[in-house]
């Protein structure tokens, strides 16, 4: 294990799990949505189903799977103590997921009342959550590179909060403002200085410790840890002062931060100690060659600005990015995280080892890899409808079965430690 964790830091187990259970259903949505829709979804970057589709992902799956993953992280990894986890469980994560519900409405009706209610829950709820573990990540003595990383990142957050029910208010009560601007500004808070950064820092932790590589360097993390909040910082003053030079610069050094952690990632997977097969290392693979990829298709964007024109190309960005780099990315981690912590808490119970499953027996790998393969080939589904549209409606059923592929394994899992850990009390063993 990591030597730097404090795995006695973590927190109830029933704390991350109900955002990560949450989590994959708002996939489900998503690709019901495509089905529904059908070719029309990718007609335009704009169009009412495309914009639904993209936040049900965005602020339902990656959001319940990114803020479940702080609450465990953030003990573990800085010591820091996380309090009002009651509040966290009962009011704010059930607020999250009915915000997601109401915005993915409000854009398939454009009612002006869906808008407003959407922005007053996102911003009570997820401010509420920024506030919680703003307060554990700057009272924590600790210090380091991932401490600094997940504060930047936590900050983007309500930041993008801010900016997404800007926006939303724009659209309910039709303010005229700099719209194409500032969407660009609330997607390089969101996607850059938010999960881009929340993923590499919970990468330099978690891949040299479960899929057995060489760390990072501290030299490259350092840089990382710098460039990427100026570079988000720098693109939102240029759209601010409307310079097309300075925006062009700062999407260069977003594209190239985001090549090289995806090159980086993985050289040091092809240098794990282990070399046997894993499910977690694959969907880390996917994502940052999706990562590799969608730097390579936006600086050709800049070197030749016709291809930006073209009716899709901001929709083949957005496949890349939402599905194929995060979603991703968090369908390998919670198969570590979630079989990895109840392991862990059926430890804590005191039984003997014997009585206490391997994380293997938590979860069956012959699972874990079919949805793997289910979400690489609505992956490539995804992208083929980029070019073709009539592949919309199979892409869609596709994401439908591997998010409920996923949601079934991750529910399989939490399963397995309620059954082990019932067992376990009613020998007598629970030392808790």
């Amino acid at each position: 294990m990591h030597p730097n964790l404090s795995f006695e830091q973590a927190p109830p187990l029933a704390v991350p799990l109900r955002f990560f259970l949450t989590a994959p259903w708002f996939g489900v949505a998503a690709g019901l949505l495509l089905v529904i829709a059908g070719d029309d979804a990718f007609a335009s970057r704009f169009s009412p189903s495309i914009l639904a589709v993209t936040h049900l992902l965005t602020t339902g799956f990656m959001l319940q799977a990114m803020c479940g993953a702080l609450l465990q992280f953030i003990p573990v990894a800085t010591g820091a103590n996380v309090i009002h986890l009651e509040w966290l469980t009962k009011f704010i994560q059930p607020m999250l997921t009915f915000a997601s519900l109401v915005l993915a409405a409000g854009f398939l009706r454009m009612q002006p009342m869906l808008f407003t209610v959407a922005s007053v829950l996102f911003l009570l709820a997820g401010l509420g959550f920024v506030a919680i573990v703003s307060l554990a990540l700057w009272q924590t003595p600790g210090s380091g590179m991932t401490l600094l990383a997940l504060r930047g990142a936590v900050i983007a957050l309500g930041v993008t909060l801010l900016l997404g029910a800007a926006l939303a208010m724009t659209l309910a009560f039709g303010v005229e403002v700099p719209l194409l601007a500032m969407i660009e500004v609330h997607l390089a808070w969101g996607l850059a200085g938010w999960a881009l950064l929340l993923l590499a820092a919970v990468s330099w932790i978690v891949v040299p410790m479960f899929q057995l590589t060489p760390a990072y360097p501290p030299a490259f993390s350092r840089g990382f840890l710098w460039l990427l909040p100026g570079a988000v910082l720098l693109l939102s003053v240029a759209a601010l002062v409307n310079s097309e030079r300075l925006l062009d610069t700062s999407r260069l050094i977003l594209l190239l931060i985001g090549a090289s952690h995806a090159v980086l990632t993985l050289n040091l997977q092809r240098r794990r100690r282990r070399k046997l097969p894993d499910v977690t290392l694959n969907f880390f693979r996917l994502a940052m060659t999706s990562l590799l990829a969608f730097a390579l298709l936006g600086a050709a964007a800049l070197a030749f600005p016709a291809l930006a024109d073209l009716p899709r190309y901001a929709i083949g960005l957005g496949v890349l990015a939402l599905v194929g780099v995060f979603a991703s990315a968090i369908c390998g981690m919670l198969y570590k995280i979630v079989p990895f912590l109840g392991w862990l808490h059926l430890q804590r119970l005191g039984a003997p080892l014997s009585a206490v499953p391997n994380m293997k027996g938590m979860l069956a790998e012959i699972a874990k890899q079919r949805q793997l393969a289910l979400h690489g080939l609505a992956l490539l589904l995804l992208l083929v409808a980029v070019i073709w549209p009539g592949w919309l409606r199979a892409a869609g059923l596709t994401l439908m079965l591997s998010m409920a592929a996923l949601g079934a394994n991750l529910y399989t899992a939490a399963h397995r430690y309620v059954r082990f850990r019932d067992r376990i009390r009613a020998t007598g063993s629970d030392q808790e």
